[in-house]
């Protein structure tokens, strides 16, 4: 059970306030990520995040430099294998300094023990299991990774968005991936029940239902050991809803079993 004293409120990817302000952040964070995709490398709430569009924008590595970890690969260069992870501001790094989040960690942990292994960051703060869906046919195609993270859905909860529509769309990602050979890892995230216990426990429910389904990765719970944890606290930002830096290895230590099993299988 999650503590009391972690606002879980508007727990998920993406999240930005108390529930009380959430119509006006949802507005302005639909906007905000619609501006990141325009312009690639826009400077955000959660950082920069690079775009993996397939045109070359400002800030965009040129075809002679080695692009910095979780960018995608520069024009003409392909990689020996990549991992997508396509998520929210769980993943883009919200209120943190830029290559301090789990994504970067990853990326850094891969160069050490795979360096085969390319991290393409294609996370954007705000984004929905919808968004994912819309945005992932044209990633695969580019990139054509060996693996795809998919950490979405807590906004869909936060929204109150009917469940079988977060569902179709997960399963739709999924049946995306496995069209071009690529593995999945499904990273789950749990909402309190003060949104209903049937809600909640579907909710929690779906990740791993579809994981079973269709054989994928799963992390259940993405911030255990840190929203449940005694001095979760201290480990998120003012907001009470975006982890610090110093929780960020924990949540790379969450996903790491899944990714480096998933990069191991034949």
């Amino acid at each position: 059970m999650l503590r009391r004293h972690f606002n879980l409120r508007a727990l998920g990817a993406g999240l930005a306030g108390p529930l009380s302000g959430l119509a006006a952040w949802l507005n302005a964070s639909s906007a905000h990520a619609q501006q990141q995709v325009i312009t690639s490398t826009g400077q955000g709430l959660e950082g920069e995040i690079t775009s993996t569009l397939p045109h070359r924008r400002r800030g965009q590595a040129q075809a002679n430099q080695v692009p910095p970890p979780g960018s995608a690969p520069p024009p003409g260069t392909v990689a020996a294998a990549t991992v997508l992870v396509l998520g929210d501001s769980l993943s883009a790094e919200y209120g943190l300094a830029r290559g301090k989040g789990w994504v970067t960690l990853l990326a850094g942990r891969l160069k050490a023990e795979r360096p085969d292994v390319r991290v393409v960051n294609a996370s954007i703060s705000g984004d929905t299991t919808s968004g994912g869906r819309s945005r992932l046919p044209d990633l695969l195609n580019q990139l054509r990774p060996v693996l795809v993270v998919i950490e979405l859905g807590g906004n869909d909860a936060l929204r109150g968005l009917d469940l079988d529509s977060t569902q179709d769309n997960l399963q739709a990602m999924i049946k995306a991936c496995r069209a071009v050979n690529a593995r999945v890892v499904l990273v789950g995230m749990q909402i309190p029940p003060n949104y209903g216990p049937d809600y909640s426990s579907r909710f929690a429910a779906l990740f791993k239902n579809l994981a079973k389904k269709y054989q994928t990765g799963l992390v259940p719970f993405f911030l255990q050991g840190i929203a449940d944890a005694p001095n979760a606290p201290e480990l998120f930002q003012p907001d009470r809803i975006h982890p610090r830096e110093e929780a960020h290895p924990r949540m790379l230590a969450n996903v790491w079993p899944e990714i480096k099993k998933n990069l191991s299988t034949p």
